[in-house]
């Protein structure tokens, strides 16, 4: 088994996601059906796994602590290049940093929530090799919020976005798009121009994994004690997507082209 090979990631971009479930082995069951995915142990301790998925990871799965009461849910973490000045812009702003920043491994990372309630994180130091839209890794992370300008702003902010050195931003098909220059890593979707925000929404990052067949990716996650949502055209029209929610509550979407 040749070793996972760290590398250093686009400060501000997505460099990660990860799931805390109830049981490590129940939830390794249920992606292994459903996505495929094989695991590897990693350095965190036995219950911690990289998923992998055709050689490349693209997810870390672990088990909450029996004393952490909070959702299941997967969690996106963005780049930075100091974990402490980025918790005091968070805070500075309004929002809340909830764990961290600890050690872990190689570098260190911390739980955070923005102004809505979006949790998130952030990780400073090397990464597995590993980006948003290559390969079987996440096709795209997006900010399901209330207001996607106001938002788009607060993470410009804390993660400098829209700098020489940062991730790009745009505004297109009434959504913010953020790139790493070549492709989209990122779209923050909620509200539009002059419209108030939208109380009903409840803000979170969501991620989409890719599929090749996505029938049978979610006859699987029903199987595998899951339920889905029907498929759809996806927003762009440029596929197909389901809502996968796992058997602990995970919330993930499954697309198609």
């Amino acid at each position: 088994m040749s070793p996972l090979k760290p590398v250093v990631p686009r400060r501000g971009a997505p460099c990660w996601v990860s799931l805390l479930a109830r049981d490590l082995k129940t939830a390794q069951e249920f992606y292994s059906a459903v996505l495929g995915w094989t695991f590897r142990p990693v350095s965190l301790g036995d219950e911690f796994s990289v998923a992998m998925s055709d050689g490349e990871p693209v997810a870390g799965i672990g088990a909450l602590a029996q004393n952490f009461q909070v959702a299941v849910a997967w969690t996106s973490y963005f780049a930075v290049a100091d974990a402490d000045d980025t918790a005091a812009r968070i805070r500075e702003r309004g929002a809340t940093v909830a764990v961290g920043p600890l050690k872990l491994g190689p570098g260190r990372a911390a739980l955070a929530a923005d102004r809505d309630g979006a949790t998130f994180g952030f990780w400073e130091g090397k990464t597995l090799s590993w980006s948003v839209g290559h390969g079987r890794a996440p096709a795209c992370l997006e900010l399901r919020t209330r207001d996607a300008f106001e938002a788009a702003i607060f993470y410009a902010e804390v993660f400098d976005w829209a700098t020489p050195d940062g991730c790009d931003v745009a505004y297109e098909h009434e959504q913010v798009i953020v790139s790493d220059g070549t492709h989209t890593v990122a779209t923050l979707r909620g509200g539009a121009v002059e419209s108030a925000p939208d109380p009903r929404v409840r803000p979170r990052w969501h991620v989409y994994f890719p599929v090749r067949d996505i029938e049978a990716v979610t006859a699987a996650a029903v199987t595998a004690g899951g339920t889905v949502t029907p498929i759809t055209q996806s927003p762009e029209g440029t596929g197909v997507q389901s809502v996968i929610r796992d058997p602990d509550g995970g919330l993930f979407t499954v697309s198609a082209p």
